[in-house]
């Protein structure tokens, strides 16, 4: 599990789910057990690796960019078929990310755009509310919430934001080809953001190496990392996908911001602009609990027996923190695993 909702939120959505699904009979996956008892993670770690073998309407080369297996939550195993199934509309806009990668900055940015620049709701209504966390019930053990229901019975036009690997996201978004926005940040943040997350929110009692060692195997959930970017890389030309990343965000946010304007076919003037930048500052966004996550945060603290500790969910937000917290060890390692994933690509990770 990743996020982690506010109670509030499940009550808010449990009637709108049973507490669990019968388990579906599916030919379009295979689910292989990698489950195991692990003294690293406050709860049992019962996982599984997910592969694709249906490739209908699969949008890559399949001889070239075969589905790869995402390791993942065991419970996942009840909900794939209705992932794969799930109706997709035109007007979607599906946000897209490895985790820690920008997502909740994106989520933010594409809202408000979306929405007249409405900044009374951004500031009193949570984002979960506002933009669903697609398979989050179908990923959070502690959790009896439908999420992909909420997402389906989500007024119109919807935001949804979705961590899930390309082959195991909704076939229709091929067909039907909503906006996609997709965003990558270089792997290294990435694995210490992520590292901090799974400590504070998920339960993680590791150390700091094991975590990594986790991420460089593909063992941590959502993984492949390099291939989660890589498949929608292959994607970045098509009309419809709008591929960002973390670190031109933070370069130059007020100089992308016309770019996802035209994307989303909206249009400001320079002064909105102007606002609309300076709403989505670092500062600004931590300082604003809707976006910040505070009581999503009190509430796993809570759930992992950690009350009263002092975590934010918005934690640093910058780039190449990775040298502050990556052994030099690691650091090599990530390099080495970087270049031998994206071998024969064009794609290249920004670290500073």
């Amino acid at each position: 599990m990743l996020i982690i909702y506010a109670l509030a939120d499940v009550q808010q959505y449990l009637h709108t789910s049973c507490a669990v699904l019968l388990k579906m009979a599916s030919t379009s996956f295979t689910f292989t057990d990698v489950s195991k008892e692990s003294v690293d993670w406050n709860v049992n770690s019962n996982n599984i690796l997910v592969q694709l073998n249906d490739w209908t309407d699969y949008p890559l080369d399949v001889t070239l960019q075969p589905p790869t297996p995402m390791f993942v939550s065991a419970k996942y195993r009840n909900y794939a078929q209705q992932v794969r199934d799930f109706q997709v509309y035109e007007d979607d806009v599906w946000i897209v990310t490895f985790p820690k990668s920008g997502t909740t900055w994106t989520e933010e940015m594409v809202w408000l755009i979306n929405h007249d620049l409405d900044y009374e709701t951004a500031r009193n209504v949570r984002l979960n509310t506002r933009s669903t966390f697609f398979e989050f019930g179908a990923i959070a053990d502690r959790y009896p919430i439908n999420t992909i229901n909420i997402a389906s019975s989500s007024q119109r036009p919807r935001q949804i934001k979705s961590h899930l690997q390309l082959p195991l996201l909704p076939r229709q978004l091929w067909t039907v080809k909503p906006r996609i926005i997709y965003v990558a940040r270089n792997p290294k943040d990435v694995a210490v953001s992520y590292f901090h997350h799974c400590q504070n929110l998920v339960g993680y009692r590791g150390a700091k190496e094991d975590f990594f060692e986790d991420l460089l195997n593909d063992r941590v959930m959502f993984c492949p990392t390099i291939q989660h970017v890589l498949n929608f890389w292959s994607l970045s030309d098509e009309p419809n996908v709008l591929f960002l990343t973390y670190e031109s965000m933070k370069r130059d946010l007020r100089g992308l911001l016309p770019k996802v304007c035209q994307f989303l076919n909206k249009s400001y003037n320079d002064t909105q602009l102007d606002e609309l930048a300076v709403h989505l500052s670092f500062k600004e966004m931590k300082k604003n609990p809707a976006t910040n996550k505070e009581e999503t945060v009190r509430s796993a603290l809570q759930l992992n027996h950690r009350e009263g500790e002092n975590f934010e969910f918005m934690r640093k937000g910058i780039v190449g923190d990775y040298r502050n917290e990556m052994p030099e060890e690691y650091i090599r390692r990530f390099d080495e695993f970087v270049a031998e994933q994206t071998a024969g690509s064009d794609l290249k990770f920004d670290y500073d």
